[in-house]
């Protein structure tokens, strides 16, 4: 077997790295390598850390001083830097490896492909083709005690899925160390957070990688629980699902909250369209466009909505409010708003320009036309000027923006 380097961040949830460490050495004993990369743990993770890896030639360790974390794929890029084999598996510290995880992930692998594993998890975020929702427990006390009836339950998975895939994208996921290399890694633009991935994800797509699920490679995945859900779950509420089992919908953490409102808001400046996938989590990544609005009878509230889905906004608003946006939006994002937000005299430069009137502008028509407008335009395939609904729409180029690096290298 082909020896790999498993990459495990990890932050405050030491139960939980024990486990997933545990897994592999369970498992693989030191067959493989394993990259442990600590994110300012604020409990005794780094001791753990310091201590398990004493002898252990196998065992690299990596520790963000802190006193902020930089977030989970930021230290998988630490991880591929420090990985000394030519494939590289990441793993959440909150996953735990099955017997024939890396042989079964193996045997899809190729270069220019991602391969993804199939997660076996507790019902606490929707159910979905990917993946098996299945409560083998939802702390580590409680997954100990039903192991053994895990361990058989992969087993006829793996006998009914035998060498089985289907396309997408997800954690955990294994690549060659030199074609993560070439892709440019994560975009730090939205560390720390989960749209890292989705981004790079796009990214994968976009570069046509091939992006393989192996549905005979499993991990148990105990769901968000260094970040979202890192201080416990909290059911929020229970949610009858069709075939009779409850979906629990757990309760998100402050911290978790505040940066996902923040993230979302650059991961629409970046790409001009919602996280999009399909039923098994392939990408879905429409073209991207130069694009400039101009809005009439604007208010602060529709420029708050507007300037993130496009590269300038015009507005016939008092230059107050316009200088009071920019300077509010400038303390929280990474990109540089202060071109973002002009007056509707300025200079028309974009290659695609939409105008509108804020008057008529509903909750419809924005998510039916705004979030929309990549697929509206590449759908158009020519330049020119045409009526949509209430939007007047002029096509000077349809000339496309390359998202495959990393996109806040090329706008700072």
């Amino acid at each position: 077997m082909k020896r790999i380097t498993f990459v495990i961040p990890c932050r405050s949830n030491l139960p939980y790295l024990q486990q997933a460490v545990g897994s592999i050495e369970e498992h693989y004993g030191d067959k493989h390598d394993v990259v442990i990369l600590d994110d300012a743990s604020d409990d005794n993770s780094w001791d753990w850390i310091t201590k398990y890896s004493e002898d252990r030639d196998n065992i690299i360790t990596y520790r963000n001083e802190g006193p902020d974390r930089v977030g989970h794929t930021v230290l998988y890029d630490v991880g591929f830097d420090l990985a000394k084999t030519e494939v590289v598996s990441i793993l959440h510290s909150d996953m735990v490896v099955t017997p024939n995880y890396v042989q079964n992930m193996l045997k899809q692998l190729k270069p220019m492909s991602v391969v993804s594993a199939t997660r076996i998890e507790p019902p606490l975020h929707p159910p979905g083709p990917e993946k098996y929702v299945k409560n083998f427990g939802m702390e580590v006390d409680e997954f100990s005690e039903q192991k053994k009836k895990f361990l058989n339950f992969v087993l006829e998975k793996e006998d009914e899925n035998k060498d089985r895939t289907t396309k997408g994208i997800f954690a955990p996921w294994m690549m060659y160390k030199e074609d993560f290399v070439s892709i440019g890694g994560h975009d730090l633009l939205f560390a720390p957070m989960e749209l890292e991935d989705s981004d790079i994800f796009n990214r994968f797509h976009l570069s046509e990688y091939e992006l393989i699920q192996s549905r005979d490679a499993f991990v148990y995945h105990m769901t968000c629980r260094g970040s979202r859900f890192k201080d416990g779950i909290e059911i929020e509420k229970e949610i009858p699902l069709p075939d009779g089992t409850i979906w629990y919908k757990p309760k998100d953490s402050e911290e978790y909250t505040i940066l996902r409102q923040n993230k979302f808001r650059e991961w629409w400046r970046k790409w001009h369209c919602d996280v999009l996938h399909d039923e098994f989590m392939m990408p879905i990544v429409p073209k991207r466009y130069d694009t400039g609005f101009v809005l009439f009878n604007a208010t602060p509230q529709l420029i708050s909505i507007l300037e993130p889905w496009c590269d300038t906004l015009y507005v016939d608003c008092e230059h107050q409010y316009i200088h009071s946006y920019i300077q509010s939006e400038n303390q929280q994002s990474l990109f540089d708003i202060s071109e973002s937000v002009k007056p509707y005299t300025s200079s028309y430069d974009n290659n695609i320009i939409v105008r509108m009137d804020g008057k008529k502008l509903t909750n419809e028509l924005f998510t039916e036309f705004i979030k929309k407008l990549p697929f509206i335009i590449e759908d158009t395939g020519e330049t020119g000027s045409f009526d949509y609904q209430s939007f007047r729409i002029t096509i000077n180029s349809l000339e496309e923006i390359d998202m495959i690096k990393p996109y806040y290298k090329n706008v700072f």
